[in-house]
């Protein structure tokens, strides 16, 4: 089939279309294509050594030397923001993509078959959300032991009841569609009727909601971070550089503004690339 019949490219033509004519996406987009470059480049990057420390040189405020500062071990600000973009959106990517991967599949068994298999995913489910995402991954980081594995382990986890909810509510709008039957109608088994006919149609929301839960998986992070449960010293992590800089406001403010920035910055680049694809994918739009 030709690329004029084909509605595939036509489709993600007109979604293209829609996403770079939304001003706030393209902001958004920038933004975390610029921490994501950041991040990727640490290792190549011409900058100071984010763990070394220099005694002559303690919380030194912005300059030619160090262009953020240092903190209260001498320790470049700059290279610690860019080392710790890494730690922050590691966690954010690696906590969604275990969330994706454990709720996915139980939303979509449990919107497809129904009944008895839906009442207890959907109980269970309901049981977790009756719990705050924050509250329930500290308690997880807790159990699990201080480290940024454990740390996304837990906000994944915590994300789990999130895609769960949203997968369920989906299947269940779209199992009844006529392709849907068409294809039980043929005979094809329960797995490639959800693989191959519902996940693809139900995909767009999960998308849309894994963007958004990224930059709510890297405040968690840096929640965990801040009270000690996320990456530990000497390595560098929004979070920890804000509970260190919160003894010394008054002395080194730039040691809470970086990371506070750069988190805010962040957060609201996923936020702003999220709504952008859920007004580019959704099909009722023009």
């Amino acid at each position: 089939m030709s690329a004029l019949t084909d509605p595939q490219p036509r489709a993600t033509s007109r979604i293209w279309g829609k996403l770079s004519r939304n001003k706030s996406a393209l902001v958004g987009a920038t933004v975390v294509i610029v921490f994501i470059a950041l991040a990727l480049l640490a290792p190549v990057l011409p900058i100071a050594d984010p763990t070394g420390t220099d005694w002559g040189a303690i919380r030194k405020p912005p300059s030619v030397a160090a262009w953020m500062g240092t903190d209260e071990l001498g320790r470049d600000v700059l290279a610690r923001m860019i080392w710790g973009a890494r730690a922050s959106l590691l966690a954010g990517v690696v906590s969604v993509l275990i969330a994706v991967a454990i709720g996915v599949p139980f939303g979509l068994i449990a919107g497809y078959f129904g009944g008895w298999t839906d009442s207890i995913i959907s109980r269970v489910t309901e049981a977790l959300l009756a719990m705050p995402f924050l509250i329930m991954a500290i308690a997880l980081a807790a159990f699990l032991g201080p480290s940024l594995t454990n740390a996304m382990i837990a906000i994944g986890l915590s994300a789990v009841p999130i895609f769960i909810r949203l997968t369920r509510g989906q299947v269940l709008s779209v199992k009844t569609e006529d392709y849907v039957e068409g294809a039980r109608a043929i005979g094809l088994g329960h797995v490639p009727i959800m693989t191959r006919y519902i996940l693809p149609n139900v995909f767009p929301p999960i998308l849309v909601q894994a963007t958004l839960t990224i930059a709510t998986a890297i405040i968690a992070e840096a929640a965990l971070s801040f009270l000690g449960l996320g990456q530990q010293p000497p390595a560098p992590s929004w979070g920890s550089m804000l509970n260190t800089a919160k003894n010394f406001l008054s002395q080194a403010p730039w040691m809470a503004i970086w990371p506070g920035a750069g988190i805010f910055l962040v957060v609201m680049g996923f936020n702003l690339l999220g709504d952008g694809l859920r007004d580019a994918l959704d099909p009722r739009e023009h």
